[in-house]
């Protein structure tokens, strides 16, 4: 992980962005002669963002054109910093499920690159009364990009970034899966990112669209809405709240840190394969109970005190207990991963301590165990407007 220190001379309430580290990846690569202009879907998000900021700034002969619509888990702020100082970036305002915005932004910005990252993501939110629009966005969404990318004609490389969610349930005493696992996806949100992988790779055998599919364990770091686990309970214990746990505590992830995956979609931009998929794992794997016990020990309390600053909760409709994917072809191309999982919690922290409060606004409504749509479905989080430069 890098970070580029940005300017430090402003009120960091006033544009919390120019106080921030300008996290990337570490990665860097000969330029590739077919790529040229990226679109990045979704660039305004979490994982997204940390790719944006990495190829605008580790690649200054590439544009890098981001396309969102700036939902409730997005921010403005992600993206403020390369907005203000790289001439090769481009902010445009768009929805992938508007025919229209995606054949414009294509045609306009003569792209030929497109990583496709845009994505409903939240798993709790799939349970309830917005299941719908994962649908919408995850799955139809990516096929408007497909048939977009398809009828335009000109597009060298699609990569799609899917989840190790789609294979469903891994046992402790199961292997590891490969890239060739039968998908078996058991909730919702996971359903929706299985179907949009069917439809990349229908595009790639009917059309020869020439896409790559990409499925990732967990990710954190910094610029993660605190939706997700590990930034919700940081902004928890910031407050001097509980962290919630769902059901016993027992269900583990593998976590990976933003920069390890932005060097993976690097990688895999530069060096992947078309028609083939990639695992992006990790072997860091914690339990929830477990990262609770860490992120209390990062603050100063002891595993004595966990009672006093965790509480159970009733669990998920249906809660898988553990993920588990075998990374070798990735690591074929060179990637590893670089940042272990008690180092990059604690620049997540750090980072959380200083800005959590401060990126979003006021996000008390989204600290609970469960939130819902009646929460987030018309959050703005737009933290900076873009000017008429930025915006085509």
């Amino acid at each position: 992980m890098t970070a580029h220190n940005g300017p430090s001379s402003r009120a960091e309430n006033d544009n919390p962005w120019q106080q921030s580290p300008v996290f990337i990846g570490t990665t860097k690569f000969t330029r590739v002669p077919t790529i040229n202009n990226i679109l990045i879907t979704g660039g305004a998000g979490f994982i997204a963002s940390w790719l944006v900021r990495h190829l605008a700034l580790q690649y200054p002969d590439y544009n890098v054109i981001c396309f969102d619509k700036l939902d409730y888990c997005a921010s403005f702020n992600n993206i403020a910093y390369v907005n203000a100082n790289c001439r090769n970036f481009k902010f445009v305002k768009g929805d992938i499920t508007n025919p229209g915005e995606v054949e414009m932004v294509l045609r306009e910005q003569k792209i030929d690159t497109i990583m496709h990252l845009a994505a409903m993501s939240h798993v709790d939110l799939s349970f309830g009364g917005d299941s719908y629009e994962f649908t919408s966005v995850n799955v139809y969404g990516t096929h408007v990009l497909l048939e977009a990318a398809k009828t335009y004609g000109k597009i060298t490389r699609f990569i799609h970034v899917s989840t190790d969610e789609v294979y469903g349930e891994v046992l402790e005493e199961d292997t590891d899966l490969l890239e060739s696992a039968i998908l078996a996806p058991t909730n919702p949100y996971a359903a929706t990112k299985a179907a949009a992988d069917m439809l990349v790779n229908a595009y790639y055998r009917s059309f020869k669209l020439p896409v790559i599919i990409v499925r990732c364990n967990n990710v954190y770091g910094p610029h993660q809405f605190p939706e997700k686990i590990i930034p919700k309970f940081i902004c928890l214990l910031a407050g001097s709240r509980k962290c919630l746990i769902h059901g016993n505590g027992s269900n583990s992830r593998r976590y990976l840190f933003a920069g390890d995956a932005v060097d993976a979609l690097d990688t895999i931009l530069h060096k992947g394969a078309i028609g083939q998929i990639y695992n992006i794992g990790t072997t860091d794997e914690v339990s929830n109970r477990e990262l609770c016990v860490l992120l209390l020990m990062e603050f100063g309390y002891g595993e004595g005190e966990f009672d006093q600053h965790v509480e159970y909760t009733n669990d998920r409709p249906f809660n898988d207990r553990r993920y588990a994917i075998d990374a070798s072809r990735l690591k074929s191309l060179g990637w590893s991963q670089k940042t272990r999982f008690e180092v990059g919690i604690s620049r997540t922290i750090a980072w959380y301590r200083r800005f959590g409060s401060l990126w979003w606004g006021d996000i008390s409504d989204i600290l609970t165990a469960f939130p819902t749509s009646r929460h987030i479905h018309y959050r703005t989080v737009m933290d900076g407007n873009p000017t008429h430069n930025d915006v085509a």
